[in-house]
């Protein structure tokens, strides 16, 4: 595997400079010697011009955040990572990589979720390249291989996890996002390390039921909550009735036999559990008639 090596490369303005000089110098003297007929002179000052212009092939510019990879007849060089104008040997070849921060959505996936329900998924990820001797050596296309790597991710994703559940302690897409991005995250890093690619964030950006099954989940959903919202005040509302005939012992408001407090377990259990609200029936006799 190939690492980074950071190299140093030359100020690019005084070669520059003196570049310019050398051949405004030597086509002065190449006029010169041509005037005079000294073929000497001439083949000097063209010696000297050919340099030259060859030395200004050496010039290359590194803007910041950007990286040129250095390469001596296909051997890796260094990366130049300094910003500004700089010179290198004109042989090298320069390759420029950008360690931006850049953004990549991916498109709307339809996979099975952790219960086999179809379902559309798509997912952000914002990412740069940290290494870009591996970007350059280790992958082809460092960009399209973020882009694989990232739907096969978060496929592998999807089918680790239902969509919907009402269970607190079962993790689902869409009432965890936290820990959906940070599993998302990790997976993608381990992916693209081998890219020198950083992952910085990872985040779903559509998930949805297809389209074919949609109708009939948002019904399975609802019932689904139905389900869990009554379990929840079945347990309070017998909570709340032990508590009222815990009260009433303890304080000795009223002694009630066994037939007594079925009845009155009856009556509140139908007040707290009952979807439309009661109307009291007000008893002027003995609770015994």
């Amino acid at each position: 595997m190939i690492r980074e090596r950071e190299t140093v490369a030359l100020p690019g303005l005084p070669v520059l400079i003196g570049a310019i000089a050398l051949i405004v110098i030597s086509v002065y003297e190449v006029i010169e010697g041509a005037r005079e007929a000294s073929g000497s002179a001439i083949a000097w000052w063209s010696i000297g011009l050919v340099l030259a212009i060859l030395t200004l092939t050496g010039l290359f510019v590194v803007n910041p955040n950007e990286g040129k990879v250095l390469q001596f007849f296909g051997s890796y060089a260094g990366t130049v990572k300094h910003a500004g104008l700089r010179w290198a040997n004109p042989l090298y070849t320069k390759k420029r990589i950008s360690q931006r921060i850049r953004n990549f959505e991916s498109s709307h996936l339809k996979v099975n979720d952790n219960e086999g329900n179809p379902i559309e998924i798509a997912a952000v990820v914002v990412w740069r390249v940290v290494d870009t001797a591996e970007a350059v050596f280790e992958v082809d296309d460092y960009n399209n291989y973020v882009k694989v790597q990232t739907e096969s991710a978060l496929r592998n994703l999807a089918t680790s996890y239902t969509y919907d559940s009402h269970d607190d302690a079962q993790i689902s897409l869409r009432g965890h996002t936290a820990t959906v991005a940070e599993h998302l995250k990790k997976e993608i890093q381990e992916r693209l390390a081998r890219a020198g690619v950083e992952v910085m964030e990872a985040r779903i950006s559509h998930l949805a039921y297809a389209p074919e099954i949609a109708h009939a989940m948002l019904q399975r959903q609802q019932a689904g909550a139905i389900i869990a919202a009554r379990q929840r005040i079945v347990e309070g509302a017998v909570g709340m009735v032990e508590m009222a005939l815990d009260m009433l012992s303890r304080r000795d408001i009223v002694s009630l036999d066994n037939e007594r407090k079925a009845a009155m377990v009856s009556n509140l259990l139908v007040v707290l559990c009952g979807d439309k609200s009661t109307q009291p029936i007000v008893n002027t006799g003995t609770i015994y008639q």
